[in-house]
Order: structure tokens, then C-alpha cells, then sequence
């Protein structure tokens, strides 16, 4: 079941994010299209999602955390384009639509998630709020640092070249700790310093939470790629054993995967369990990550 704070902020990320494209110059109108068509295709908004329901729930206005929530997905969709070029994963859809490579062409897709990557960091330095400028380095920081050769960029090299190679667990985990989990865990720390709190244990117990949660979401996707079918997943179900990628069931069987998602939402759980907030919609959603069908 689908948190109802969920389908509120997807609807107010779509909303800014359109706002955002609309401001971006027409120079190169080919670009611009396509850096439009892969950031307003749709997609969970997972950490928008985490950037708006931690951010409120520390007391933070969403008017103070468009920027952050913006950014992120900005970022998040750069690599969602170059994550699916034929030098990557070389898929042809993406949430159920040809993928920007095969919609636009390659060369185009690459400098729309270019563009994209840069977008993130001028939404960030550029927004108009009252932080700190400590705040606003912070965050910026941060983002660059879960982006880059310590986060997901890093992640991605590790999947790349595991790829036919035959690893361990801890190979596994912390190439998506790094590819998939470094921005999700980005996403509550930029909803932390987007507020002026200064709890250090606060924000340990938020990354902890996204950080189980991060790895949670990984192996219920390599669960998924094996469960469900294309038409539901958006993308081609397979394709990650077509490709000879290891994933938690190949390497640990379904059902101990499964067993690994649940563990990992416990883990979740707890971390918020420690809290002093009322975090019943990071609960939720909690839930609805190793819960969900696509």
C-alpha cells in the first residue's frame, strides 16, 4: 500500500521540478528536451520523499526544502541516463518508456545527464531560503560527496566490474551501499541540514535509518527483477541475470533475500525507534519499500 504522504510530496516534486525545467534556458532546445524527458518521466521519487518526510517532521518548511528535494532528483536522474547506456547496463526502457539514449540518441542522453549533474548544484547553491551559508556548503557537500568516487559513482565502477565475476556478500553490500544507498542516505542528511539543528544523534540515527533502508530497497529490486514482469517493473524484467549481474538472490537464494529485505526494514525500524519525533510516515514507507511490486 502506497503511504498517503507519498503520493503528496510525488505530486509537489512533480510540480517543482516542472517549475525548475521552465526556468532552464532554450538555447539548445534538443538538450533541454531531453533533460526534461528523463526528469519528468515519472519514477517513485524516493528521495524526494525522504528530503520532505524527514525534513517536516524536524520542523522544516517545504518551501525550504524544494531546493534539497530538487537537487537530488536532478542528481538522481543524471544517473539513471548514464546508468543506461550501452557502455552501462545498455537498457532500452526506463518506468515503462524508451530509455533517453534510444528516445533522443547517445551522445545527446550523456549531455542531458551532464546537464542534469550540474542542474542539482546550482539548484543547491542558488536557492532562495534562509540557511546559514554553513548550511548551504554543508549541503552542497554533501550532495557531491554521495554523488561522486566515495558514493555512487563508485558503486557503479564496483557493479561494472563485477559483472560475470563470481564475489562475496560484502562486495555485494557495499557496492549498493554506494551505488544506491550513498544518495539515499544524502537525502536525510540534506532534510537535516536544511533545518539548523545541531543533534549529532539525530542525524546518526537518520542515516542509519537510510542506510538500512537504502540496502533494503537494492534487494527488494533484485527480488523483484526475478518476481515481477516488465509491464509492472517499467524496465525489462531479467535483465539484471540477462547480464550476468550479481544480485542478493543469485547469491544468497530468494528465499534468504527475502529473509534480508525483512531484516533490513527491522533494522530500519529500530534506528527510528530512537528518535524523539513522531515517525510514523517514515515507518510507513518503510514498509512500502519492501513491500512494493515495482
Amino acid at each position: 500500500m502506497v503511504p498517503d504522504s507519498l503520493t503528496l510530496y510525488q505530486y509537489r516534486i512533480e510540480q517543482q521540478l516542472q517549475l525548475t525545467m521552465a526556468a532552464q534556458s532554450k538555447i539548445a532546445a534538443h538538450l533541454h528536451d531531453a533533460m526534461r524527458y528523463s526528469l519528468t518521466n515519472g519514477g517513485k521519487r524516493i528521495r524526494p520523499y525522504l528530503v520532505y518526510s524527514c525534513g517536516s517532521m524536524l520542523g522544516v518548511s517545504l518551501d525550504t526544502l524544494d531546493s534539497a528535494a530538487c537537487a537530488i532528483e536532478c542528481l538522481h536522474s543524471y544517473s539513471l541516463i548514464h546508468d543506461d547506456l550501452p557502455a552501462m547496463d545498455n537498457d532500452d526502457l526506463r518506468r515503462g518508456k524508451p530509455t533517453c539514449h534510444k528516445a533522443f540518441d547517445e551522445a545527446t542522453a550523456i549531455l542531458a545527464g551532464d546537464a542534469l549533474q550540474a542542474l542539482a548544484f546550482d539548484i543547491l547553491a542558488s536557492a532562495e531560503d534562509e540557511l546559514s551559508i554553513q548550511r548551504r556548503l554543508q549541503r552542497v557537500a554533501l550532495l557531491a560527496k554521495a554523488s561522486g568516487v566515495a558514493g555512487m559513482c563508485a558503486g557503479q565502477a564496483i557493479d561494472l566490474a563485477q559483472t560475470n565475476q563470481h564475489t562475496n556478500l560484502a562486495t555485494l553490500e557495499q557496492m549498493h551501499r554506494l551505488k544506491t544507498g550513498a544518495l539515499i542516505e544524502c537525502a536525510v542528511q540534506l532534510a537535516y541540514y536544511s533545518s539548523e539543528l545541531d543533534c549529532p544523534a539525530t542525524l546518526e540515527a537518520l542515516t542509519a535509518f537510510a542506510s538500512a533502508l537504502g540496502l533494503a530497497f537494492q534487494v527488494q529490486d533484485d527480488i523483484l527483477d526475478i518476481e515481477s514482469d516488465t509491464l509492472v517493473l517499467g524496465k525489462p524484467q531479467g535483465s539484471d541475470s540477462k547480464a550476468n549481474k550479481l544480485t542478493y538472490p543469485a547469491l544468497l537464494g530468494l528465499q534468504e533475500a527475502k529473509d534480508k529485505a525483512h531484516q533490513l526494514y527491522q533494522e530500519a525500524l529500530a534506528a527510528l525507534a530512537s528518535l524523539p519525533y513522531n515517525t510514523a510516515e517514515l515507518q510507513a514507507f518503510a514498509h512500502y519499500i519492501i513491500a512494493r511490486k515495482f
